[in-house]
């Protein structure tokens, strides 16, 4: 027989499952699950919805309705204390007459970071705490990085053949795809799985790419596109601004850029993002710190870098990678290939296997980067 202690976390688990189902449209907002259970049975399930409300908790109140008094509540994340466009969700839980509450893990969030646990508390409902809290940190990684580091989570997508290397700059048409369709469509999810993809002006140049979910029945969850182009040099005719009516695109640039493009891009309804130069003060580039900074200061949590060799390196540098899904195919490119970072990032890409997967004929290899 289970104790109670593994049935918490088993139902917590599958709430996990359920809030992963918001990661890429809650920003800037954490994906969080809620599950009812009351003699055993699971009387209501809800996940944050895009946009960020209704909230787990709303939702999952609502599918039990009256069923919701003397169940157990399960949560991946602390509920809610402070009042926005909803009733806090800890007041919900206290009026629906819940008789326990199990909690994956504290919101840091200064609005909530205990509060929501004291007014379950002081309604007398029973608490527990961290209940599975490693695996709710990972779960929502971008949004607690976001609200204790002040900067998103950062995955980086590679694609490279069986020995790890990249099409040279000069691949054009199919030999630019090394990997199947299968796993295209892995790339595809996981765009639709975070707020933004991030790329530099090198792809652009070479590749001219529109970076959009398209999935059929994901299309709407087009991530924000990142453009990281320090002189405003990206083209008029760029597929990315041709596409403006599909997904939004962010510029970030060097601060002091010309005001007159500026204005021209903003007249687009492109949203221009000035930060500092990158050390030292005459670099051509932008401090990748700074980057970070201002896209969760916009309410990012979770940002995918889908970009080339240059970029990819100086994301690494940083320490700034915190996942890695790496798409690798069966073919060897050998000398025809280039590697897709430099030989210093390789060195201080610390990776710790998380999962293998199957991708058609491909295989996606996941990591943790050990910063």
């Amino acid at each position: 027989m289970r104790t109670n202690k593994a049935r918490d976390r088993d139902f917590l688990r599958a709430a996990l499952r359920l809030a992963r189902r918001g990661l890429g449209n809650t920003a800037p907002n954490p994906a969080v699950g809620c599950i009812l259970v009351k003699n055993d049975v699971v009387v209501g399930r809800g996940w944050t919805q895009p946009g960020g409300r209704p909230h787990a908790e709303t939702q999952a109140l609502n599918q039990a309705q009256s069923f919701a008094r003397g169940a157990t509540a399960y949560v991946t994340l602390e509920p809610c204390a402070h009042h926005g466009q909803t009733p806090p969700c800890a007041e919900s839980l206290v009026q629906a007459g819940v008789a326990r509450v199990v909690i994956a893990i504290s919101d840091p969030d200064p609005r909530v970071a205990g509060r929501g646990v004291k007014i379950l508390k002081t309604a007398g409902i029973e608490v527990v705490e961290e209940a599975l809290h490693d695996a709710a940190w990972r779960a929502n990684l971008g949004f607690f990085k976001r609200v204790t580091l002040g900067r998103p989570a950062f995955t980086l997508k590679l694609a490279t053949s069986h020995d790890g290397r990249i099409p040279g700059p000069h691949a054009t048409g199919d030999d630019k795809w090394i990997t199947s369709a299968a796993a295209r469509d892995r790339g595809h999810l996981l765009r639709a799985q975070h707020d933004a993809v991030l790329f530099g002006m090198g792809t652009v140049r070479i590749d001219n790419p529109i970076y959009t979910c398209r999935l059929k029945g994901l299309e709407d969850q087009s991530p924000v596109r990142v453009v990281l182009d320090s002189g405003l040099s990206i083209g008029d005719d760029a597929n990315v601004l041709r596409t403006l009516n599909t997904a939004p695109v962010w510029i970030v640039t060097r601060s002091g850029a010309d005001p007159d493009r500026v204005r021209a891009l903003e007249a687009r309804g492109v949203t221009i993002i000035e930060v500092a130069r990158s050390a030292p003060s005459n670099a051509r580039g932008v401090d990748l710190n700074a980057v970070a900074g201002a896209l969760a200061a916009r309410g990012l949590n979770r940002v995918l870098i889908e970009t080339g060799p240059a970029l990819t390196s100086s994301f690494v540098r940083a320490g700034l990678v915190d996942d890695v899904y790496w798409f690798r195919a069966a073919q060897v490119l050998g000398g025809e290939g280039v590697a897709p970072f430099d030989d210093f990032a390789r060195e201080k890409l610390a990776l710790a296997p998380q999962a293998v997967l199957q991708a058609g004929p491909d295989r996606l290899e996941i990591y943790t980067v050990e910063n």
